[in-house]
């Protein structure tokens, strides 16, 4: 997903031509009369096994070596902080804003679209639907000096250009794709809250690598010190969601913590023993792990409550080893889900994908796939429009799994080779590829899909290969 002040369009993420015609044809036979192969795919150069993350992992060498120590980590999330823009650290945020900075920072994620854009009922917006969306900006009540809140998220929420749950789309008729939307938060998440719509019901909000507007009632203002004292509580042994969700055990005494989603990457603080005791809301905790929550009160301030996440869940005591191995095994963690723009559809995209994934060894990466893609962390390989294929396809023969692969608007991560031939998994949203007449096959994938590289093609034609900027590893 790449996102910047005005959105840009995702450059829809699409399969191609395998360089080798039988593969083709064989993705577009049926299978035999009277076969008992309930796998059929329209992806070409995939079979089943593919799909299988022990596949992945008898392939990879040096499958369990770690890549990076946590002192490493450490590091490298300390040099990310300090060179990538949009990674900010809340400690350091600014306690005030002035008025003029205020107003450039809503502007940064609020103006009006310079292309057409359109409702689900195929209504096209007009420049009084946009004024109408200014006004709900609140502008006109921001002081010359505006105080900054702190808070802690309590429920995934989403992350929104204007502070609407309006749906805009790029084509009269609706896709997969709202224009709005921008981004998730995750309980747990820790914000500086920087102003307020004109009805009180959104909050402008800035996150470790995000700044969006965002539902009032999913964050929880408290002070600084309280906000910040949650997040080192996280230093010592966090309890890591390892699973693509995870769930709080019911509790039939505080909503807010009964059955909450927890998704992959969220860490939380563990209550001690002698604290939590024999009864927690009623069930001993004994096979659960016990950790403290954020919860919102009635008057939107920040308190803290005790809940239960079954051991049975897949969550573990401290971050993954990084290794290629985990890796692999977290990615598949993935593999079917619905593809969601922005962290819509309670699901993800590319660099939410990716994101997430690496957020488990306690990896931070920027949100967008231009930020990440562009940014000086870690190892980088670059193109440029004069750079000739072979660089890239021999680029491409020196790739590690879990290197980041990018093209305009996309990230894909890389699982290893198959005869010679790159296979990514990837958080996607079309399928396009040449058919063995020659012609663009264009279908949809809307998943995080296992796919080959070399065979794919942008929904104009051109090979993915030739639409590489750059290759990460995370090092």
């Amino acid at each position: 997903m790449s996102h910047s002040a005005t959105r840009v369009s995702p450059l829809v993420t699409a399969l191609t031509a395998a360089p080798i015609a039988a593969l083709i044809a064989a993705c577009s036979e049926a299978p035999p009369a009277g076969s008992d192969n309930t796998f059929a795919t329209d992806v070409p150069g995939i079979e089943e096994q593919h799909l299988d993350p022990g596949f992945w992992l008898e392939r990879t060498q040096n499958a369990d070596r770690l890549l990076m120590s946590t002192d490493d980590i450490r590091a490298f999330n300390n040099r990310s902080f300090d060179v990538v823009d949009n990674m900010v650290r809340l400690e350091s945020h600014p306690q005030s804003l002035d008025r003029e900075t205020l107003i450039e920072r809503v502007r940064q994620i609020s103006k009006p679209s310079g292309s057409e854009r359109w409702y689900a009922d195929s209504r096209q917006l007009t420049n009084e639907d946009w004024a109408a969306y200014d006004a709900t900006l609140n502008l006109d009540a921001i002081e010359d000096s505006n105080p900054t809140a702190f808070g802690l998220v309590v429920k995934r929420a989403s992350m929104r250009s204007y502070p609407t749950d309006d749906a805009i789309f790029n084509t009269e008729t609706p896709t997969d794709i709202d224009r709005f939307q921008e981004n998730g938060l995750f309980p747990g998440d820790a914000v500086a809250v920087l102003h307020t719509s004109r009805d009180g019901e959104w909050l402008l909000v800035q996150s470790f690598n995000y700044l969006a507007w965002v539902r009032s009632e999913y964050v929880a203002i408290g002070s600084l010190a309280d906000v910040l004292g949650f997040r080192q509580s996280l230093e010592a042994q966090p309890l890591v969601v390892t699973g693509d969700k995870v769930f709080t055990a019911y509790n039939p005494h505080v909503n807010a913590v009964s059955e909450l989603q927890l998704d992959m990457g969220i860490r939380l603080p563990l209550v001690p023993r002698d604290e939590a005791g024999d009864d927690v809301h009623g069930q001993n905790p004994y096979a659960s792990y016990v950790v403290r929550l954020p919860v919102r009160g009635e008057d939107g301030s920040l308190a803290f409550e005790i809940a239960l996440i079954p051991r049975s869940q897949d969550v573990r005591l401290g971050f993954l080893p990084y290794t290629r191995a985990n890796v692999i095994r977290q990615s598949f963690k993935f593999l079917g889900e619905r593809y969601g723009w922005g962290h819509d559809y309670n699901a993800r995209d590319c660099t939410g994908f990716v994101s997430e994934v690496y957020k488990t060894f306690g990896i931070l990466l920027p949100r967008n796939s231009g930020d990440q893609r562009d940014s000086i962390i870690g190892e980088n390989t670059r193109f440029d429009e004069g750079s000739e294929r072979i660089e890239r396809t021999a680029a491409l023969d020196a790739l590690d799994v879990g290197n980041l692969i990018y093209i305009p608007g996309h990230v894909m991560l890389h699982l290893g080779d198959v005869d010679g031939e790159a296979y990514v998994i990837h958080d996607v949203n079309g399928l396009s590829y040449a058919k063995t007449d020659g012609e663009l096959y264009s279908g949809v994938l809307n998943t995080v899909a296992v796919t080959p590289l070399e065979p794919l093609k942008s929904s104009s034609g051109k090979d993915y290969v030739d639409l590489i900027m750059s290759i990460k590893s995370i090092r």
